[in-house]
């Protein structure tokens, strides 16, 4: 589990630790920073894959990557923490960058695993354009590569006509659900096939918010069985066929997120950008209860703007996001200092009155 994360630079993150629990849901105004936390882990996952120079290519440039541009930043640095849960032994991967020329290179990579009685660190790429760790056979690099290769951050907000979520997906794309939905029709069809079980409840998770679902109906194309689609049942309509096109985007957004988090082996970490969108009050409260049974196996770590979904989580679970000093800042809340608050009002309501923070600036 990651245990808190270290930002410098990046963004309108100047300089913070955020300790992080497992379950982490970030709230606050529009611009704070949310969306700024969630980049830091695409930002660290491009880096490992070797694909740091297209990233910061495709995001404008090192200057729309550092804190308030390269006049008053040259450097972007994180610091990720790892332990066991109930473990207080940190390990550490340690990332430091330096702006030339409008990009990004790694001026060295450091990690930290403790070894019985002390830290072992150790020194891997300096001065390069691209990261070698993937590709390091030593023990500390087994060990974070297995988290660092399941930082993915599920946008799942595409659900248009031309959403990949919609149209056939290579029948063989299922070795894990895609960050953007579009082998969901394979990954569901390779749990019906493997895992019935897991699959019969996400069906009975999606019929629960959806009442004319009636099931997946889910088999290779029939003229070309190395492909699929989405294709569902309708209560009351058997001699219909309906795929990912007659569903409205709330049910097919739902759907996604049912199979991420109902998956019989889901990723260490699973980071999800507004996850709300589009969903009624009871899907909300739905997703709710399986983030929570998701986080006995995985850490969650989502943003939200929704009061809705605030309202089913404990205050330890809530971190706000506020600018300070024109810069992002995190402040975890706990149950006790809003013990008398929480008499009256529910946790979403005391974020709407402002009590912990988090809302538009003025």
């Amino acid at each position: 589990m990651i245990t808190k994360l270290g930002i410098k630079g990046f963004k309108s993150i100047k300089d913070q630790v955020v300790d992080l629990a497992p379950i982490n849901i970030m709230i606050g105004g529009n611009g704070i920073g949310k969306s700024n936390f969630i980049a830091s882990f695409t930002f660290i996952r491009n880096l490992y894959e070797q694909n740091l120079q297209n990233y910061v290519l495709a995001e404008g440039g090192a200057g729309r990557l550092l804190y308030m541009g390269k006049k008053e930043t040259d450097s972007i640095s994180f610091d990720l923490f790892f332990a066991e849960r109930n473990r207080n032994e940190h390990n550490r991967f340690i990332v430091v960058l330096k702006e030339a020329h409008d990009t990004l290179f790694i001026e060295h990579i450091e990690t930290s695993l403790f070894n019985s009685s002390q830290f072992d660190m150790h020194l891997y790429d300096t001065n390069q354009k691209e990261s070698s760790f993937k590709a390091t056979n030593k023990v500390q690099t087994y060990y974070i590569s297995r988290i660092l290769s399941d930082l993915d951050v599920y946008h799942l907000h595409d659900t248009g006509d031309r959403s990949p979520m919609k149209g056939n997906c290579n029948i063989n794309d299922n070795v894990s659900l895609r960050s953007n939905g579009a082998n969901l029709a394979a990954f569901l069809y390779y749990l019906k096939e493997k895992y019935p079980k897991h699959f019969a409840r996400i069906e009975r998770t999606v019929a629960s918010v959806s009442p004319f679902f009636a099931g997946f109906n889910l088999a290779p194309n029939r003229l070309n069985e190395e492909v699929i689609q989405l294709e569902w049942k309708q209560k009351g309509a058997r001699d219909n066929y309906f795929n990912a096109y007659q569903l409205s985007d709330g049910t097919l957004r739902f759907i996604c997120l049912v199979t991420l988090l109902l998956q019989p082996t889901p990723p260490q970490t699973i980071i999800i950008d507004e996850p709300e969108l589009g969903l009624h009050p009871i899907a909300i409260r739905k997703l709710s209860d399986l983030i929570i049974q998701a986080s006995e196996k995985s850490q969650i770590i989502i943003s939200t703007q929704s009061v809705n979904l605030v309202d089913n989580f404990r205050p330890e679970d809530i971190l706000v996001v506020d600018r300070k000093d024109n810069a992002a800042v995190f402040q975890r809340q706990d149950t006790e200092s809003l013990s008398r608050w929480l008499e009256d009002y529910s946790l979403g309501e005391i974020w709407e009155k402002n009590i912990i923070g988090g809302q538009p600036l003025n």
